[in-house]
């Protein structure tokens, strides 16, 4: 059997294979980014960076049945089931280059929608409302306190109607004698929330970029086998078995 043949087959039952973890590992790798983002949707007013993810997982459904195609087309050596594959893998490749370029798009943006979007929620602060229970969410999971450092909180209505003290989401550990007054900065997280929530975004994404260009190399070697099976059974009458 043709080495070229061998080769472009073994690439393709591989890659069949892979489509299964592919599509479980980028439905983990979708998912992932949109509860980092949910878990954060009262800092970020530009909903359309979630549309990477929301392709990625959109990807990952199709996936599953297409390795299914793909294994049988490859070890039957049809021309219409490994052209039919071909398509699939080309319009995956297609939307994973997509994804990956509106991923570098919305990483660049993520800084200043964020500056914006949290000054308005932390000035609306009042102890009571849902993006209240975000702002402390936030404060405590990051261990932060306010946009840029904890002196923000002295420009909040919050601030000036609570006896000069931030929220007690700010203190270091709760079980502590933290009444968040601002004169026992020792017992407060003093640095600010913006640049600790880009840097967590921006490694998300940055994850997720990761994953889907290594799956697009392998999509583009997928193409490349099609092509080459193709055209060497184009060339020769009967069917080979991989094994033969």
């Amino acid at each position: 059997m043709d080495c070229g043949i061998i080769t472009s087959k073994t690439v393709l039952l591989f890659l069949s294979l892979v489509f299964w973890a592919a599509g479980a590992a980028l439905a983990y790798v979708g998912a992932y980014v949109i509860r980092s983002y949910d878990n954060f949707n009262s800092f970020i007013q530009d909903k359309y960076t979630l549309i990477p993810a929301a392709i990625i997982i959109g990807v990952s459904v199709v996936m599953f049945i297409f390795g299914l195609v793909g294994c049988c087309a490859t070890l039957r050596e049809s021309k219409v089931g490994l052209s039919f594959f071909f398509l699939i893998i080309m319009v995956i490749f297609a939307a994973e280059v997509a994804a990956l370029v509106l991923s570098f798009i919305y990483q660049g943006k993520i800084n200043g929608d964020l500056e914006r979007s949290m000054s308005d929620t932390f000035a609306k602060y009042d102890g009571q409302d849902p993006e209240t229970k975000a702002v402390d969410y936030l404060q405590t999971q990051l261990k932060c306190c306010g946009v840029k450092n904890y002196t923000n909180w002295s420009n909040t209505t919050w601030f000036r109607s609570h006896n000069n003290t931030v929220p007690v989401s700010c203190c270091k550990n709760s079980t502590t004698q933290c009444t968040g007054r601002m004169d026992q900065p020792d017992l407060l997280n003093v640095e600010g929330c913006e640049a600790k929530l880009e840097r967590l975004l921006q490694d998300v994404l940055g994850y997720a970029m990761l994953v889907i260009l290594g799956f697009a190399v392998i999509k583009f070697f997928g193409m490349l086998s099609v092509c080459v099976i193709t055209c060497k059974t184009s060339q020769r009458s009967g069917y080979q078995p991989l094994y033969a």
